[in-house]
């Protein structure tokens, strides 16, 4: 998944990226990008003539369904997002919370509807972490269970061997991706390769499924199921999951590399091996068990079982590092509190590793992979949270395209009624599945959103309260004694989210130690709505006099906000702050939630737990903490 670099010195990498070469990058982009996709012939055909669907294994549906999927890819994945969505780029970044930020800036003269986007795009973020927890646990099933074709004996260990390479797998988080990640490439180029070479063994042999080149067969199968069309789509669907990774990846690997990615490796493998297996089954109907590795030699399953292991394992880091990222994303945007962020990386700041975030995922995965057990009742959980998130993308591009490029609106109107179109289908075939396991990702990404959209309303009404009952900032310097107060030779820097008021901790600093420092920052941390801030809008300083200044840092959300870093730029604008000497007041606020507020009250409890239990200040603005003193106030909301 997408990840944030952030040095100060070169605040958006991607063009530095580039320059390594659009070969190394396509090479990265089919290890990172594609490895969620990639896996989908895993369980897709499978799933497609389950006996739920209701669809009969015969050579004249095999074909159908097989077109189907090819040109569900040709549609959804090629021409929605490898041609169009990728241009809806947000300063070369993409991804669900980009893509909300760029909405919500196109309407941003209508309030009403751009918190309506902002709601809906946080939505489509909590349903990825849905995604975060499924992919691993059906990925990885899904390549274990190829161990019940070398041996029927093996089943018993599928799920036990599946949850010790999850919790491995998580384990390993801490330090970090760099070294792993210098195989993904190679790795799944291998599997790709593997598969377009299986897939073209069986077509040899079975030619008539070039048929399923032809669309007229793919309409012709979906005309043809009556009501069973949803349940048969919600099983095609699971060819498509992954898609969303093409855009959240953009602004690490480009555009360019992304597109020649798909085009020249991942669409031919996946196509060849889709066709592959429906020659397989039309030759072979007992191949339905798992036509997957039923694809293969026996001698050559189990090295095919381990080049899917580690596919598998490709594509849960992929969606585990675009957690962490998500989330530091969300944070900094004001939909998360604050979490311990560890940089696993000296060179490369989107390394990140997230410890709360990680363990909760690991929790997660282990608790679908107990409860469903299997590849294909995980299936049915599978998909509803991507579809869902395909049709959010499609509105929120509608208001990109419309309200901020002005493409003409019968242009802006057809384009996305015809991908609603197909994102509806898409969804109503999974929505059939919500009592089989749909539920699970909905009804995780509802849980997310209550708590996301609790912490923003949350710190509006802490700050709201925090101006009600503070002290206006300018009216008290100009109000200051200066000769009857005592001044320490030193610097104090007062990070506060309302620059208008007083700090508390300046308060308590005066009232109890009757002092104050010779030059006093009143600093405010920003965080745009786009991924990168130049380094030349980085600080705005302004004078307040009598030694004092209000200081404020600007920050895109993909970036990482170190702050004695950025204040050295004060400088230029004649400001000296002297990393040594130099203190850092915290005001830390306790919530006290009160009847009748801006909340309902289980809200407001749920809030002030969050508050209570957010990250530290310190950590996440990377202050060094010998030179911080906290202080303490109870504000009533």
């Amino acid at each position: 998944m997408s990840t944030a670099h952030a040095a100060i010195s070169a605040p958006n990498p991607t063009a530095d990226a580039r320059r390594q070469g659009t070969a190394a990058l396509t090479l990265g982009a089919i290890g990172v990008v594609y490895g969620d996709i990639g896996t989908s012939p895993l369980y897709t055909i499978k799933e497609v003539f389950a006996p739920a669907t209701g669809v009969v294994l015969d050579a004249h549906n095999l074909i159908g369904a097989v077109s189907v999927i090819l040109w569900a890819l040709m549609l959804v994945v090629t021409l929605k997002y490898v041609i169009l969505i990728l241009r809806a780029d947000n300063h070369g970044e993409g991804g669900g919370l980009a893509l909300t930020a760029l909405a919500a800036q196109a309407v941003r003269s209508r309030p009403g509807l751009r918190g309506f986007l902002l709601l809906m795009g946080v939505f489509g973020a909590t349903l990825f972490y849905g995604d975060s927890v499924i992919t691993p646990a059906i990925s990885v099933l899904g390549a274990m269970e190829g161990m019940e074709v070398l041996a029927p004996g093996l089943q018993p260990y599928v799920v036990p061997i599946t949850v010790g390479i999850v919790v491995g797998l998580f384990l390993v988080q801490r330090w970090g991706t760099g070294v792993v990640g210098r195989f993904f490439g190679p790795i799944i180029v291998l599997w790709f390769v593997t598969l377009g070479a299986i897939g073209v063994m069986h077509i040899a042999q079975q030619p008539a499924i070039l048929a399923a080149l032809n669309p007229w067969h793919a309409w012709q199968f979906l005309a043809e199921r009556g009501w069973h069309l949803f349940a048969a789509v919600g099983a095609i669907v699971l060819a498509l999951t992954g898609a969303e990774a093409l855009y959240a990846d953009m602004g690490h690997f480009g555009r360019r590399p992304i597109q020649l990615a798909w085009a020249g490796m991942v669409l031919p493998g996946l196509a060849l091996n889709y066709m592959g297996q429906g020659a397989l089954l039309m030759g072979d109907p007992s191949a339905i068990e798992n036509p997957f590795y039923r694809l293969f030699p026996e001698a050559w399953v189990l090295p095919a079982v381990v080049l899917a292991t580690l596919a598998a394992i490709i594509a849960s880091q992929a969606v585990i590092s675009g957690a962490y990222s998500m989330t530091k994303q969300a944070i900094q945007l004001g939909f998360l509190p604050r979490m311990t962020v560890r940089y696993t990386s000296a060179r490369e700041a989107g390394q990140i590793y997230m410890p709360a975030v990680n363990w909760a995922l690991l929790v997660g995965v282990v608790a679908a992979v107990l409860l469903f057990g299997s590849s294909s009742a995980l299936a049915g959980a599978y998909g509803i949270a991507v579809t869902l998130t395909m049709l959010i993308t499609t509105v929120l591009t509608y208001f990109v395209v419309r309200e901020g490029w002005h493409l003409p609106a019968p242009v802006a109107l057809g384009a996305t009624a015809f991908f609603l179109a197909i994102d509806a289908l898409l969804v109503a075939g999974c929505a059939v599945k919500i009592l089989d396991g749909g539920w699970f990702p909905l009804l995780l990404g509802l849980l997310l959103f209550g708590a996301m959209s609790t912490w923003s309303r949350g710190r509006a009404l802490l700050i709201a309260a925090i101006r009600r009952d503070g002290l206006d900032l300018q009216p008290f310097i100009d109000g200051l004694d200066a000769k009857g107060i005592h001044r320490a030779e030193r610097t104090a820097v007062y990070p506060v989210a309302d620059p208008a008021t007083v700090p508390q901790a300046l308060l308590h600093n005066l009232k109890h130690n009757q002092v104050l420092h010779a030059r006093n920052v009143i600093l405010t941390v920003e965080f745009r709505a786009v991924p990168w801030v130049p380094l030349q809008e980085r600080v705005e300083v302004q004078p307040l006099g009598h030694g004092f200044w209000r200081v404020t840092l600007h920050f895109g959300f993909m970036q990482s906000p170190d702050v004695p870093k950025a204040l050295v730029l004060t400088d230029s604008h004649g400001l000296h702050i002297p990393i040594f000497e130099t203190t850092y007041f915290l005001s830390r606020e306790t919530v006290v939630p009160t009847p009748g507020g801006g909340m309902a009250n289980w809200r407001e409890h749920l809030f002030a737990a969050m508050s209570r239990n957010a990250g530290g200040v310190v950590e996440f603005f990377r202050l060094p903490g010998n030179s911080v003193v906290e202080l303490g106030t109870r504000v009533p909301i």
